[in-house]
């Protein structure tokens, strides 16, 4: 069985962050206020994305061209599937937070996944 997939990312600056789509699996998106988180966060969901579609049997596309596709930046980010099995499961968690909350982090496009984890590891450290 294939452990590794290769996808090309597109990597968007907007204002003091990074915004990643990934074209050939939809839906998969992330962001990062850095290039160094985006490409973190962007390999974590791939990953969990390409997960989730093994899981259901679906196939999966082949990638694109990387050469044909416009961004700020265009990479090629590699999931692997063996390091998600080493890994914990993520879970979704359901969690209320005020509206104007809500729409500041919005319009600052923040990561709400990456806000919380980062919070509760240094809450556990």
């Amino acid at each position: 069985m294939k452990t590794k997939y290769t996808y090309p990312a597109i990597f968007v600056k907007e204002d003091d962050s990074y915004f990643v789509n990934f074209p050939d699996i939809q839906p998969c998106y992330t962001g990062g206020s850095t290039l160094e988180e985006a490409v973190v966060m962007a390999k974590d969901v791939l990953e969990s994305r390409i997960e989730v579609a093994l899981q259901k049997g679906e196939s999966l596309p082949s990638p694109s061209n990387i050469d044909t596709l416009k961004g700020d930046k265009v990479m090629l980010i590699v999931a692997d599937i063996e390091n998600i099995k080493s890994q914990t499961r993520f879970v979704k968690k359901t969690l209320s937070i005020p509206y104007w909350l809500n729409a500041a982090a919005e319009k600052e496009r923040i990561n709400f996944s990456g806000v919380l984890q980062d919070a509760l590891k240094e809450r556990l450290a």
